[in-house]
Order: structure tokens, then sequence, then C-alpha cells
């Protein structure tokens, strides 16, 4: 009975160990570095979540690098994460080269992450549809509803804005 119970007890730490890692699942830099958006403490933080293969994600690069220049030199940092899958076999798969070649021909102004398996932010965040801005309080908590869709003929970053400054 009681290597029953140690086997049981060994299974339980196991299992809440790989639990914890997925809900804490790190986003990625293209060099490979882990970055944890949520921990950029005193700063507010613009997620800009997107796709490679989207075609209004371009649309979303010009609104997220409107952002990224009104809060320059702000406690504000901006990332564009991308959600393209990084397993070949996925039909939403994009190489790291891929989203190099979207940064570059939107001329991105702001670090790129990506999801390791494309959709542990979208569940993370509660976003539902992409492309999305995702905003982060000071302690890395989410802040209000995310800002889904993009309205080419509707300027995002006014709303965006807004919901920014009430937490500088």
């Amino acid at each position: 009975m009681k290597t029953y119970k140690t086997i049981f007890a060994v299974f339980v730490v196991i299992l809440l160990l790989v639990i914890g890692s997925l809900a804490q699942t790190p986003l990625t830099s293209l060099d490979g570095a882990k970055v944890d958006v949520q921990s950029q403490k005193g700063k507010v933080v613009i997620l800009a979540i997107g796709a490679s293969w989207l075609p209004l994600s371009g649309k979303q690069a010009d609104f997220a690098n409107m952002l990224a220049k009104k809060y320059a030199g702000k406690d504000v940092v901006v990332y564009f994460v991308m959600t393209d899958s990084l397993l070949p076999k996925s039909r939403n798969y994009a190489s790291n080269e891929d989203v190099r070649k979207f940064s570059a021909t939107n001329k991105l102004g702001m670090p790129i992450l990506r999801d390791p398996d494309g959709s542990a932010t979208l569940k993370k965040f509660g976003v539902d549809e992409i492309p999305s801005f995702v905003i982060l309080d000071k302690s890395g908590n989410k802040s209000g509803e995310n800002f889904g869709g993009i309205d080419p003929k509707f300027d995002i970053t006014v709303p965006i804005g807004k919901a920014v400054d009430k937490l500088l």
C-alpha cells in the first residue's frame, strides 16, 4: 500500500509540474531567447497578436508601429506575437525566415516573438480572433478586453492609446 501511495504522490507532482509549465508557455524571440511578457514589471505591455499568413496582419503591423512610435521612451513595451506554428506539418507553419521576411516587408519596429505551438498565447489571454491587440498592466495582468479584428478604415490605435494612457 505504501508503494502505491508513493507512486501516486510522484505522479501528482509530475502532473502539476507539467500543467504549470503548459500554463506558462514562454514566448521566444527569433534568436530563441525565452521572453516572459508578464514579467515586464513597471511597464505597460502591448501585444499585437497576428500571423504571417493573415492578410490583415500587414495592417496590424502598421498599427503596431504607430503605437511603438507613440510610446517610445515611455514605460510601454510593444511586441508583435506571431501565432504561426513552428511545426512543419502544421497548415499554419512559418519558419523563422518566413517571419523575418514578414517583419522586413512590414518594417516592424518592435521585437517579434513566436508562440511555440501557435495557440498558447491565444488561450492564455482569451484571444478568439486574430489579428488582435492585448494590453497588460504594469503588474503583468491583462487589462480590459482584447482589441480584436482589424478594420483597415478604422484607426484602432486611438482606443488602444486611450486604454494605455489610463495605465501610465
